[in-house]
């Protein structure tokens, strides 16, 4: 289930994770990221609580995380394992992307 964050959750939802977390900073009036949306709820679909996560961020709502994060373009994806961020990306990426940025099969 993909788990839509803010400031006050993103430390228990992403930075305290036991499993990899794909952070999705996005805005609903960006094209591409009404497309990278679908890719993801697809991709949600096939894989376990146990293999990672997927969160999602609102840049116009949570300011503060996207001044933290350095987010300059959307859609932006960060990739967090072990309460630090080890991938971004920004732009849209398939399920395979996903899969290889998680270290997931």
């Amino acid at each position: 289930m993909i788990v839509h964050v803010t400031e006050d959750t993103f430390k228990g939802e992403v930075l305290e994770s036991k499993v990899p977390v794909l952070v999705d900073f996005w805005a609903g009036w960006c094209g591409p990221c009404r497309i990278q949306g679908e890719i993801l709820d697809a991709f949600d679909r096939d894989i376990t609580n146990e293999d990672a996560k997927i969160c999602k961020v609102d840049v116009d709502i949570e300011r503060g995380l996207v001044s933290e994060y350095q987010i300059m373009s959307i859609p932006t994806m960060i990739v967090f394992k072990d309460g630090k961020p080890v991938s971004t990306q920004v732009g849209v990426r398939n399920e395979s992307m996903l899969r290889k940025l998680l270290g997931i099969a």
